[in-house]
Order: C-alpha cells, then sequence, then structure tokens
C-alpha cells in the first residue's frame, strides 16, 4: 500500500478511558501489580506531548504490524475517515534502553502507513 501522507491525523484531546485498563493489562504482564498501579496512575497525570511515528518505534524496539492486521485496519479507516484518535500511553524501561508502548500500537502502526514523520499525540512516563 502506498503512503497516503496527505491525511491529516485528528486527536482527541485526551486519553480514552479504556486506555488505561487495556494499559494496566498489557503492563502487568511485564512488571509487578504494585509498579503497574504506580505506572497507571502517574499516566493519568501526566500530559501530552508528541514524538514521530518513526522515533517512537525506533524507541519501541517493536516491528511494524503487517497490512493485514484487523485492529490496525479499523485505525487506518478511522484516519481516512477524519475520526479523532486516542493519543498513546507509552513507559520509559530506562533499564532495557527502550519505550514500552503501554497502549495504543495498532494506532502507531496505522499511523505509520500514512506518514512515518506523523507527530504522535502520547503521554510518557
Amino acid at each position: 500500500m502506498a503512503k497516503e501522507k496527505a491525511q491529516e491525523i485528528n486527536w482527541l484531546p485526551d486519553v480514552e478511558e479504556h486506555d488505561y485498563p487495556a494499559a494496566e493489562s498489557y503492563l502487568s504482564i511485564i512488571y509487578q501489580e504494585d509498579k503497574v498501579v504506580d505506572m497507571i496512575a502517574r499516566l493519568r497525570k501526566a500530559r501530552i506531548v508528541q514524538f514521530k511515528a518513526k522515533d517512537i518505534f525506533r524507541a519501541s524496539q517493536l516491528s511494524l504490524l503487517g497490512v493485514s492486521n484487523s485492529h490496525v485496519d479499523k485505525d487506518r479507516d478511522k484516519i481516512r475517515k477524519g475520526k479523532s484518535l486516542s493519543p498513546l500511553l507509552l513507559v520509559r524501561d530506562e533499564q532495557h534502553s527502550k519505550v514500552v508502548i503501554a497502549d495504543g500500537y495498532h494506532r502507531l502502526c496505522a499511523i505509520y502507513d500514512f506518514n512515518e514523520d506523523a507527530f504522535i499525540q502520547c503521554k510518557i512516563i
């Protein structure tokens, strides 16, 4: 699929409430419960910042999901229709020198497909 660079990415003013339990579920696989509770509390209070899509991928050390992923397809469709996306939730894992995408991996992949230089709204701790 060719990149659709002219497409503007719209953002919600804050993270959707259901993204926090999703982030908590994911982070609970990696970290101890008490640490996860603290992380979620800090993410809720964090301000919205932005980073380029390509930089988040580099920092996360994750691969781009393929074009056949249904969750990525749904987010691509939202972008095409001009619907606003929820900001990503990111955690700095300094011990492993990377960023953990606690919530928003599929959104990031969809945005990257349109424009790897797009600025991604997120909260990071």
